[in-house]
């Protein structure tokens, strides 16, 4: 079987494509460095010839609303029109957990989008939702920063490994599609301050960290538990302090 990984080369592309390779089947990373970019169209006729399973892992390099709007609608667009012509049998896309609940953010405004254009395409899909990966504690640190406070949301998170994303991934490009939505978690929930002090506590960063019921997540107030998923098909088996430990013990 061919398979395409769509971002093959990013932090779970290049997972995804790794495990699979393994399993025998012919296995491409197709991105801009490869010479496929969906946003222009280039390279995606070729790269899809034959091609069985399309596994798209992209996303926006950035969250500003119109331009990434603008990436996943002609992106999506372009994918979807050249998979229908090569005859591909199943796209399998990786989304996030709490995309309906948080249309008040751009950036989610537009992966509704991503999901509705897979889901009118004609093209049997899996659309896998994720929950937040473990390895963007920092960036969500960053993302935080209020007068030198971390002002964190008032919420729960389930994050998840990156490698356990991949390898559950990789489990559904061998499989039939769903025609459906299916969501996916860390093994353990979390209050929002307590797995940034956690992080905090295991990379020697000194935080003051807040939890206010009005902070902002990605441009969208919180609900307790819109970021942990209900009807989980799968939870990682990795826990967040045992990841943490080997990360830091990396440095």
């Amino acid at each position: 079987m061919k398979i395409v990984v769509i971002g093959g080369t990013g932090l779970i592309g290049s997972q995804v494509v790794k495990l699979l390779q393994e399993t025998g089947n012919e296995v491409i990373a197709a991105s801009p460095k490869s010479g496929v970019d969906t946003l222009t169209g280039e390279g995606l006729a070729e790269v899809l010839a034959q091609t069985q399973v399309v596994i798209d892992v992209s996303n926006s390099p950035s969250f500003e609303e119109k331009a990434v709007m603008d990436l996943f609608t002609t992106s999506n667009e372009n994918l979807l029109a050249a998979e229908k012509i090569a005859g591909v049998q199943h796209h399998i896309a990786l989304s996030v957990v709490g995309t309906q609940e948080l249309q008040s953010s751009g950036y989610f405004r537009a992966k509704q989008v991503q999901e509705e254009m897979i889901q009118t395409s004609g093209i049997a899909y899996t659309i896998v939702h994720a929950t937040q990966f473990f390895e963007f504690a920092g960036s969500i640190v960053l993302m935080s920063q209020i007068d030198a406070k971390t002002v964190l949301p008032d919420a729960n998170i389930q994050p998840i490994a990156s490698k356990d994303v991949a390898s559950f991934m990789a489990k559904i490009a061998l499989s039939q599609p769903s025609n459906n939505i299916v969501a996916i978690g860390g093994p353990e929930k979390f209050a929002m301050t307590d797995w940034i002090g956690q992080y905090a506590k295991a990379t020697n960063k000194t935080l003051d960290i807040i939890a206010d019921k009005d902070a902002l997540y990605s441009g969208s107030t919180l609900e307790a538990d819109t970021l942990v998923p209900n009807d989980t098909v799968y939870l990682g088996e990795t826990r967040y302090d045992n990841w943490i430990a080997v990360v830091d013990n990396q440095r």
